[in-house]
């Protein structure tokens, strides 16, 4: 949303320690076998290269509940960072125009340093089926993109196909590849943390 609202996991390389490529390839390679497990494996990643350093990323899944449902978690932007994986913090802000305006900071560990990301999002929602985004402030040149909720039909029951774009363009501090391989891994965790969110909410409500 980062919109992360998410509106989803953001990092930028904040060291000037050389790093050789070897090292950053052997970091981001899964700790685990959660990156082979098949609930990850449902959710789809497509990477699309706009330019030499800037790229637009789709993450898809399919929920097994109600888009209204879904909705509700998405537009709780304050309670992104209780179950988006390395979001440390997602606020509200005033806005100039009366709309939304959402603070994200996104920091992980790599190669035993920190690295943190800072955005600012203008949204616009669209209810059910659209929130919009767009960096107005941040640590990348460009950070914008959309959620798409569209009913969908899963079997018998009834669902809700969730897609979310983003067009990512880092500055000048990391390989854009790391990035995009970065993002890439988070984004499956980030719509699956979704859709367990969703699943515990629906399970008490």
């Amino acid at each position: 949303m980062t919109t992360n609202h998410i509106l989803t996991v953001m990092e930028q390389h904040n060291s000037t320690q050389e790093i050789e490529p070897t090292e950053l390839g052997e970091e981001l390679s899964p700790a685990s076998d959660l990156a082979e497990s098949p609930a990850l494996q449902a959710v789809e990643v497509q990477i699309d290269k706009i330019a030499d350093r800037k790229r637009q990323i789709t993450a898809q899944i399919q929920i097994p509940h109600s888009v209204e449902k879904v909705w509700q978690v998405l537009t709780n932007y304050e309670a992104l960072a209780d179950f988006i994986p390395n979001l440390s913090q997602s606020r509200r802000l005033d806005s100039p125009t009366g709309g939304i305006r959402l603070e994200q900071i996104g920091s992980q560990r790599l190669l035993r340093l920190n690295f943190s990301a800072r955005v600012v999002l203008d949204l616009e929602e669209d209810f059910p089926k659209t929130i919009n985004f767009q960096m107005v402030e941040g640590d990348f040149k460009d950070f914008s993109g959309s959620w798409n909720l569209e009913p969908c039909s899963l079997g018998e029951q009834n669902g809700t196909a969730l897609c979310y774009t983003v067009k990512i363009w880092p500055k000048a501090m990391m390989p854009v590849s790391i990035i995009e391989r970065r993002l890439s891994q988070d984004l499956q965790m980030n719509l699956l943390a979704v859709q367990q969110r969703v699943e515990q909410l629906a399970s008490i409500g």
